[in-house]
């Protein structure tokens, strides 16, 4: 079981992420003010009334912490522990209407993740993470799909506005062969949900091909401790600040991984 300072810290970050979700879904229905923040990507003031949320609580949480977060950025000392933050990963699919947007945290001491939460609250889906043996997709054991053969799987992939052209060719080149190998291929953009999905054994597995630290830092280790991996398309283990993340069950990445780079 994990050490009972980290559970305390769990229940205490996981009520934040509670209220930051509540607060989505009650301003979704209102009138949003969305700027543009990076060429057709958006930023809307539910993300900012979330990040002060979720930066304020934490803060009165874990007083010395430092924090990463999606609109903020980074703030406090390099060598502390940190919050890595994304307040409302989805936008786009937020700022919509949609439902596939959550609230994702992550803590970190030396570089490690002991803490991850999902809150995805119309996808109806809450992950906890905590080092030392919990990993939960609404209470209960997470556990990663038994699909076998990529012919069943069903994948999601990343596909932004901010990608380069020789990133969306790229994305472009990989969703079009796996369309031809796979039951289904979905683009959802929301990599934090995504991921805690594949740990759910919804999804069978989710590619990303510029992946930021903010979105998927708390459910990477939640697919591992689900069985499933976590890697570059080179098949090395992704870390944090690697672009490359590719999850899945585990059982069909050799086959996920060989499709990515004939691509």
């Amino acid at each position: 079981m994990p050490e009972p300072r980290l559970l305390a810290l769990l229940d205490g970050a996981a009520a934040i992420a509670r209220q930051a979700a509540e607060l989505l879904v009650d301003m979704q229905d209102g009138e949003l003010a969305v700027a543009r923040k990076d060429f057709r990507d958006v930023v809307t003031a539910a993300d900012l009334a979330s990040e002060r949320l979720v930066i304020d609580g934490l803060r009165r949480l874990t007083p010395g912490a430092a924090i990463l977060s999606e609109e903020a950025g980074f703030s406090g000392a390099a060598s502390a522990p940190r919050w890595i933050v994304d307040p409302l990963d989805g936008t786009v699919n937020y700022a919509g209407g949609l439902p596939w947007f959550s609230v994702t945290m992550a803590y970190q001491e030396e570089g490690r993740t002991l803490l991850g939460l999902t809150h995805a609250p119309l996808a109806g889906l809450v992950a906890h993470y905590a080092e030392g043996g919990m990993a939960t997709i609404n209470d209960r054991p997470a556990a990663v799909s038994a699909t076998a053969s990529l012919a069943d799987a069903v994948v999601s992939i990343c596909l932004t506005s901010h990608y380069a052209p020789e990133e969306l060719a790229r994305t472009n080149e990989v969703i079009r062969r796996l369309s031809g190998l796979c039951r289904g291929v979905r683009v959802l953009v929301s990599g934090g949900l995504e991921m805690s999905l594949v740990a759910a054994g919804r999804l069978d597995a989710f590619i990303g091909l510029k992946a930021d630290i903010v979105s998927h830092a708390a459910a990477m280790p939640l697919v591992r401790a689900a069985g499933g991996r976590v890697t570059t398309a080179a098949g090395a283990e992704a870390r944090d600040e690697d672009l490359e993340k590719i999850a899945s069950n585990g059982l069909i990445h050799e086959e996920l991984l060989a499709a990515i780079r004939a691509a």
